[in-house]
């Protein structure tokens, strides 16, 4: 078994999407991950998805793959994958905090992403890696642990 992680970024296809909308998707989410064995985060903002998926290597790939195909995203974009040595967010099915643009933007690096709706499309494997760890060195693990997002 190789454990690996994914990391994507997309738009979303609706420009109105509300918070009901993004709970019924994480619930979805959140119960096929479960199945599945896969853990993660998803952060969205001003209409675009981050997310890491991390799971076996052949799930992952028909996650991704399912994903991809999903007319609910545009402009999906594979980051990285890579295998790892152990699940960073082994106790999230599917973590989703809640970050404000100034908290995106104290992230060294990460100033000019996330800005005016962009899509993540421009976002290269060094500045997926800066979100990545500063999900992992707690900047959102204990937000997302107190109010129950995971």
């Amino acid at each position: 078994m190789e454990l690996v992680h994914c990391i994507y970024c997309s738009a979303s296809s609706n420009p109105n999407l509300g918070l009901a909308d993004l709970n019924s998707l994480l619930a979805k989410a959140r119960a096929t991950n479960a199945k599945l064995g896969v853990t993660g985060i998803l952060l969205f903002h001003r209409g675009s998805f981050f997310q890491v998926l991390e799971g076996e290597r052949d799930v992952i790939e028909g996650l991704y793959k399912s994903i991809s195909s999903d007319n609910r995203h545009t402009r999906i974009t594979k980051i990285l994958q890579e295998s790892i040595p152990h699940r960073n967010f082994e106790d999230w099915t599917m973590g989703y905090p809640h970050a404000t643009q100034q908290e995106i933007e104290n992230i060294p690096g990460m100033n000019d992403v996330f800005k005016n709706g962009r899509t993540y499309i421009d976002v290269c494997e060094t500045k997926a890696r800066l979100l990545l760890g500063a999900f992992m060195e707690g900047r959102w693990h204990a937000k997302l642990g107190a109010i129950g997002c995971v």
